[in-house]
């Protein structure tokens, strides 16, 4: 569970507390706790507030998605926006529901997000549900420079990132200077936080 405001956070893990089929693993404040939290215990279900103080919720369901991939992110908002909902499900929300939802209607979007793999739970407006989805932003990265960058992301080392691709260090370091320079990224580690949507929804190949 993972929200900023203590008090709610709380509640709502005293809650699944009393419900015998859930256990909670732990709870988060804000993004970076989120994230370390989901690394060491590798959760089924994440529940994430829409607004937190050092990240948004799309940018922590990027870095979920390759620190815990079997994690189902369910995020619970104050907020019956359209673009959110659509941005977030396109990033690999599993649910999204408003703060004005009941219990029975959160239990019910967690058991279901936990034993189907395929259906997106959503408890909002009929207009959010009816609006349009917005278009993804354009990719700075070529093909190969997000094979590299994925690879970076599993922490392999340049003449590893070499070898698995069939390039020399050289090549993989041009690849990484052209990386940062379009990221705008300081480290490795900066550049894989920034391409993050990228290295989970886009296709390796070559360029």
């Amino acid at each position: 569970m993972v929200d900023d405001h203590t008090l709610f956070r709380q509640a709502l893990c005293d809650l699944l507390r009393t419900d015998e089929q859930f256990e909670v693993v732990g709870d988060a404040r804000n993004a970076a706790e989120a994230i370390a939290v989901c690394e060491r215990t590798r959760p089924d279900i994440l529940l994430l507030d829409a607004n937190l103080p050092d990240a948004s919720a799309g940018a922590v369901i990027d870095r979920i998605r390759i620190c815990s991939p079997t994690s189902r992110p369910i995020v619970v908002s104050m907020f019956d926006n359209p673009d959110l909902v659509a941005d977030l499900v396109a990033r690999g929300a599993r649910g999204y529901l408003l703060k004005t939802a009941t219990r029975e209607e959160l239990i019910t979007a967690m058991r279901t997000v936990h034993t189907d793999d395929e259906r997106i739970v959503l408890s909002v407006s009929p207009s959010t549900l009816t609006a349009p989805a917005p278009a993804p932003p354009p990719s700075p990265l070529t093909d190969r420079e997000t094979e590299v960058l994925t690879l970076v992301a599993a922490a392999l080392s340049n003449r590893q990132i070499a070898t698995r691709l069939g390039l020399t260090e050289g090549t993989v370091k041009r690849h990484l200077s052209n990386i940062f320079g379009k990221l705008g990224a300081t480290s490795r580690m900066d550049a894989v936080n920034r391409a993050a949507p990228q290295l989970v929804r886009k296709p390796a190949g070559r360029a």
